[in-house]
């Protein structure tokens, strides 16, 4: 049960929390997708996902100088031409035109989560010191800038960067440095059931998990100190 009183510090998530309202990012891609009415399968789309993602933890092909949009558009890049490569979709397909009408459809997705939550955000700075723990790719504080909610975060957790990532509960350790209160008096705000929620749990955080649709099915005894389904509820679970 979560304990309000109890709190001195926050550490957020960001992909899938601030900017997707819980949303899976391969689930977010996968509606853009099919707003081009893309002639794949879901599963094969999966793949292509897993190939991009594999593809850009590998190699440095995101830069710190980049935005969201450039690294939404090199993820579009990666899959498509897997797709294109492995005989999925035609050559006629796979133009930049087309992929550029998918990160656009993304990024236009993120910028309405990411403005959601803002009031939210803001309203949680000024009572708590937050800070930000992700797995991302070594551009957090462009696209933290280019979304206009850098100033809301004290200090900033990268994976890429500190070269630890979830579910290892020492980048979460990390968190808790930089807040420096005990993880009793810690609230862990994410999306990832698996990646947030059960090593912030086993550190001795509380845990608030956004859920929304995952990557995987869920086995239904998945629990936290408190679930919100839509990122506004933590209005009323702090009493904004």
């Amino acid at each position: 049960m979560f304990d309000l009183e109890k709190v001195k510090g926050i550490i957020f998530d960001y992909g899938g929390t601030i900017d997707s309202n819980g949303m899976h990012w391969a689930e977010v891609i996968w509606m853009a997708y099919e707003s081009i009415h893309m002639p794949v399968s879901k599963e094969i789309f999966r793949d292509a996902y897993v190939y991009g993602e594999r593809t850009m933890g590998k190699n440095p092909l995101v830069q710190p100088n980049h935005t969201f949009l450039d690294m939404l558009r090199i993820k579009a890049d990666l899959q498509i031409e897997w797709l294109k490569t492995n005989g999925y979709i035609s050559e006629s397909l796979a133009t930049t035109e087309i992929k550029n009408q998918i990160a656009g459809w993304c990024y236009a997705y993120a910028q309405k989560s990411v403005n959601a939550a803002r009031s939210i955000l803001n309203e949680l700075y000024k009572q708590y010191p937050l800070v930000l723990v992700s797995n991302f790719y070594g551009n957090i504080d462009t696209v933290l800038k280019d979304f206009q909610i850098d100033h809301l975060f004290g200090s900033i957790i990268e994976s890429a960067v500190v070269g630890v990532r979830k579910p290892d509960p020492l980048i979460f350790k990390l968190g808790v440095e930089k807040l420096n209160v005990p993880t009793e008096n810690i609230v862990v705000i994410g999306d990832s059931y698996d990646k947030d929620i059960v090593p912030a749990t086993n550190i001795g955080c509380q845990t608030i998990w956004l859920k929304s649709i995952g990557w995987s099915a869920y086995k239904g005894n998945e629990t936290a100190s408190s679930i919100i389904l839509d990122f506004s509820e933590l209005k009323n679970v702090f009493k904004l």
